[in-house]
Order: structure tokens, then sequence, then C-alpha cells
């Protein structure tokens, strides 16, 4: 499609989630290539040689390749939910950076060598901050989700799959509460939607507008 931007994305990557849920929310709609991480196309990697999704390209030809350039890209354009007002730059950063170390050296320790209930715990002792931050609002700035409840959510949903008879036990009600809200919102299910496989020569499919209000 020319003139029209491009998402390379992957369904299930807690990265290319947020970036989709954030191009929802703001109606822009670029094309959407769903792609396996196993058999990335030449196009993307001539786009971004990094080889992660995320990767936007813009109908101008820049590329904005990692997760959160765009989703402020995106709402820079558009944010009819307010979403930029709670963006706290310091919690999403210790989200990607020790919960995510965390996050994967517990859920894959085989990859890791590593002792997963040692980094469960450590997982356990950055949500219990979030439970006291989310007893005294729904969502992490207020009582409507934000930029950084989208950007770390993820994440999140992600530790608890691990193993959800254990995550359910645990004495966090704040951020189990906040974590079902959030996964069972309408946009959430429009940024899940399974589209086919992307292959060069493949009709384009269009990421579509959220129903939002």
């Amino acid at each position: 499609m020319s003139g029209q931007a491009i998402l390379y994305s992957f369904r299930r990557c807690p990265y290319a989630m947020r970036a989709r849920m954030a191009l929802l929310a703001s109606g822009v709609q670029p094309v959407l290539r769903e792609i396996v991480l196993r058999n990335k196309p030449a196009e993307m990697l001539a786009a971004s040689p990094k080889g992660t999704v995320p990767v936007l390209v813009l109908a101008d030809g820049r590329v904005i390749d990692e997760s959160l350039d765009i989703m402020h890209w995106a709402l820079a354009q558009n944010d009819p939910l307010g979403w930029l007002v709670g963006d706290d730059t310091d919690l999403i950063a210790a989200n990607d950076g020790p919960f995510k170390a965390a996050l994967d050296r517990y859920k894959y320790p085989h990859r890791h060598g590593s002792d997963p209930i040692a980094h469960r715990a450590v997982g356990v002792a950055h949500l219990a901050l979030l439970n006291a931050r989310l007893a005294e609002s729904s969502f992490l700035h207020g009582p409507q989700p934000a930029l950084t409840d989208i950007a770390i959510f993820p994440f999140i949903r992600q530790f608890a799959a691990t193993d959800q008879d254990w995550f359910d036990a645990q004495p966090l009600p704040h951020v189990q509460r906040w974590l079902g809200a959030l996964i069972t919102a309408p946009l959430f299910a429009q940024a899940m939607h399974r589209y086919p496989l992307w292959q060069a020569g493949d009709t384009d499919c269009l990421l579509p507008v959220a129903v939002v209000g």
C-alpha cells in the first residue's frame, strides 16, 4: 500500500502489544504485518537490522523500532483518551529493566541457568510497590488507564501467566484487580486479534481504529 505506514508485529510479544494498543487508541491506521521471529522477512530486516518487533515504517520512510517510541509517536498524532498525561518514565524504566530481567529468568530458567524462585521473588517485590500505589486509585494515574498502565501491564500479564494459580494466591489484590481490568478491556481484545502471517506478496491488512470512549 503506497503511502501507508507499516507495522511489523508479533502477536504475543509484550513490546508489540503496547505499541499496537497505542496505535489503536490513537486512531492511526498502519498496515499490520504479523511475522514469526524465527523467519523474519527481509523487508523488516532492511528497515531495522536489529530484527526485533515492533517496527513501524512511516509513509515517509522513517523507521521507529522501539515500542515506547512508537507509543509516543502515535499519541503525539492523536491522544483521545489522554494517555500522555500519565507517563511515568521512572516506573516504565523499572518495568523494562529490573522487572523484565527478573521475569525472563523466572519464566525461562533453562535459557538463563537461573533460579526461578529467586527471580520470582524479585518480581513480587516490584509488584508490591505497584500494589501500594494501586490501593489509591483504579489505575496508576487515576480512575482511567494511561500510558504507564498500557506500557507495563503486558509484562505483568506474562509474569502472572507463568504460574497463574500461584499468582492469584498472592496478597496483591490491587495489582490483580488492575491487571484483570486491563486484560478484559475491549481495546486489549482488539490488540490481540489474530492476523494471518505475512509473507512478501500477500495482501496487507490494516490495523483498525479502536472504538474508544
